[in-house]
């Protein structure tokens, strides 16, 4: 597929640079995480340097000079950039609080402090662009030229951009709609599970509207197009997607509330000191014992190195963690934000389902021209004509019930409706049919047929057998374990469950009812979706599970996106913040118990950091812990913090 960027369009949208199209594959690799790979690598030096100091100070010196320069460069870039626009915060101090031990001469302690500053700025960095290639996958679900019918009927292949509204396309079976539109002529069988999430084909006939990225199953249909390329059912789920992405709650860090205020008061602070003692106290101004001294003690003290890795250390190990039972975090704070739910939605088809239709049973609704066992021999041997899920569902119910199939002559597939054919039954050659309400009611005629099918659901297909008319059930399969998983959540993390489906109530209804859950709404297309699960959010934090693209906007709007990693849509993974790599549900309850547990160790990391700071900078402000011990305690707060942080690692 070709860019849809020029080179300038590209570097102005704001999209991240190692997907450019303009790059080679070996150029995006060297891209991606090119901030996290120079952190890890300064500290590879860093280490180095240490090691080298006791019996090789040059050449530790020479590995000290490139950690400064690997970790030292973009912070002090940073920092001069945020002085130019008055902002002091903690980066600053952090930057400044490195330099100038370097100064004093304690020089790996100004990198130890660099490097973990580019460490977690790197992680930041990393998680903030989780989201970025959704948008991208997308584009895979429609193609980019149409067949486009001239007025004088000729074909011509065309760019999608170029397909004005009104134009005519033809859609061949197997292909994927392009563009929104009006079916003029022709009759097939649709696939929408990415826009409603129903797993049914759709029958569409001369009349209905098809939509952009549906796929066209065994008809050949010619479409009036009623929408532009810029405005089909993909560009507006692409536009759904940039708004939830916009609205997401973000959870705020403690370090986030009074991390300027500290930078600020610590920075003036230190000068304060360093200019006042000599006045106040009668010290010297340099010297062990003078004021300069001890205002760069107690700033290097009081720099927030233990704040700054509390929390991603702390993430690391439960991300760590999960990763070893196959549990995909984008980011710590998904940690945070899954703690505060209290409540979590469930798309229905191929979340708590498994997508796949089951044949539940078949019903004699009227007429004796065969027995059970008969017609589903005569379904099965009609429906191996074709390959869609029903079809799949009787075959297979017929291959569990042993029935016979039976020599079909005349058989006919109409596109759209269903299938019909001529069998011998009792030595007499009937004529059968099976499809949809619309193709079979016109040939029954022996009763009203609307009377007969007024109570079934809408999971169902017909069959008539001369004027005997029979109906097959079918089912959503349930994922195994699923009961036990949403019991699970209700009992031990009361957790509040709800189930979002683009499928029709009375499915909804008995897949609900199923597991247990009260809350369900039914027949919700893309934007309705999005709309609950705003309101839903609104009442306290929500977690979202989906696997289809239909559910990428409400994954992106919910105060936490849950995808499954093998089934889901590239773009539902995408747009989620916690991916099940195994599409293992049951381990969910587990997840949002080390949620909470993360948050508590958080919390205590912040208090053990802002304590270590509190007993090393006044007592060194004083002059009773020189500048080596002051680094000591609060390198020792850092691996207090690091200690706690690693009890995460546990299963």
């Amino acid at each position: 597929m070709s860019s849809p960027y020029i080179f300038d369009e590209f570097f102005t949208s704001g999209k991240e640079e190692s997907i450019s199209p303009f790059l080679t594959e070996g150029s995006r690799k060297w891209g991606r995480n090119l901030s996290l790979k120079s952190s890890i690598l300064a500290g590879i030096f860093l280490l180095l340097a240490f090691i080298t100091s006791f019996h090789f100070p040059d050449l530790s010196n020479l590995f000290l000079l490139i950690v400064y320069f690997l970790a030292g460069t973009p912070a002090l870039i940073g920092t001069i950039e945020d002085i130019k626009n008055f902002e002091i915060n903690i980066d600053v101090l952090m930057t400044l609080a490195a330099f100038l031990s370097f100064l004093i001469g304690s020089q790996i302690e100004g990198g130890l402090l660099l490097v973990l500053f580019a460490f977690s700025g790197a992680m930041e960095e990393t998680v903030s662009k989780k989201a970025k290639g959704a948008l991208i996958n997308l584009t895979k679900l429609a193609p980019t030229t149409a067949i486009v019918i001239q007025e004088d009927g000729t074909l011509i292949e065309t760019a999608l951009r170029d397909i004005e509204v009104g134009s005519m396309l033809l859609v061949k079976a197997g292909e994927l709609i392009p563009l929104d539109g009006n079916v003029k002529e022709g009759h097939s069988f649709v696939n929408l599970q990415h826009l409603t999430g129903e797993s049914v084909p759709v029958s569409k006939k001369t009349g209905d509207t098809v939509q952009a990225g549906s796929r066209n199953l065994d008809g050949t249909l010619t479409i009036e197009t009623t929408r532009s390329s810029q405005n089909s059912t993909l560009s507006k789920i692409i536009q759904l997607i940039n708004q939830a992405q916009e609205m997401k709650p973000k959870v705020q860090r403690l370090l986030d509330r009074f991390g300027k205020p500290y930078a600020m008061t610590i920075i003036l602070l230190s000068a304060l000191f360093a200019a006042a003692f000599p006045y106040l106290f009668s010290i010297p101004f340099l010297g062990i014992e003078g004021s300069m001294y001890r205002g760069l003690a107690f700033l290097i003290a009081a720099s927030p190195c233990a704040l700054i890795i509390a929390t991603p250390t702390a993430y690391l190990s439960a991300i760590s963690a999960c990763a070893r039972k196959g549990i995909l975090l984008k980011g710590g704070t998904t940690l945070d934000a899954f703690a505060s739910c209290k409540c979590i939605a469930f798309d229905k088809t191929g979340t708590l389902t498994t997508g796949e239709l089951t044949c539940i049973g078949v019903e004699c609704l009227d007429g004796e021209e065969c027995t059970a066992e008969e017609a589903i021999g005569l379904a099965a041997t009609l429906e191996r004509h074709v390959n869609h899920p029903m079809a799949l569902a009787i075959q297979d119910y017929a291959k569990k019930k042993k029935a016979p199939l039976t020599r079909i002559t005349e058989f006919k597939s109409v596109a759209g409706f269903g299938l019909q054919g001529k069998a011998e039954i009792g030595g007499t050659l009937k004529s059968l049919w099976i499809g949809n309400q619309e193709f079979i009611a016109p040939k029954f005629h022996h009763k009203d047929f609307s009377s007969l099918t007024a109570a079934r659901d809408e999971m169902v297909t017909y069959l008539l057998i001369e004027q005997t008319l029979f109906a097959f059930h079918f089912l959503d399969k349930l994922r195994p374990g699923i009961r036990e998983t949403l019991k699970r959540l209700k009992d031990s993390a009361n957790l509040t469950l709800t189930m979002l489906t683009g499928d029709h109530k009375r499915s909804a209804q008995a897949v609900a009812k199923e597991l247990g859950i009260s809350n369900f709404y039914a027949d919700l297309r893309p934007e309705h979706k999005l709309e609950t699960v705003s309101s839903l959010s609104e009442s306290g934090g929500l977690a979202m599970v989906g696997d289809g693209v239909n559910d990428a906007p409400a994954l992106a709007r919910a105060t936490v996106g849950i995808s499954l990693g093998k089934i889901g849509s590239a773009t539902a993974v995408d747009a989620s913040d916690i991916v099940f790599l195994h599409d293992d549900l049951s381990r969910i309850d587990w997840l949002y118990a080390k949620a909470q547990k993360t948050v508590g160790i958080v919390k205590q990391n912040l208090t053990l950091a802002l304590c270590v700071i509190t007993l090393a900078t006044t007592p060194a402000l004083l002059g009773f812990i020189p500048l080596w011990l002051a680094v000591i305690l609060h390198e020792g707060g850092t691996v207090l913090v690091g200690l706690n942080s690693l009890r995460l690692l546990k299963k």
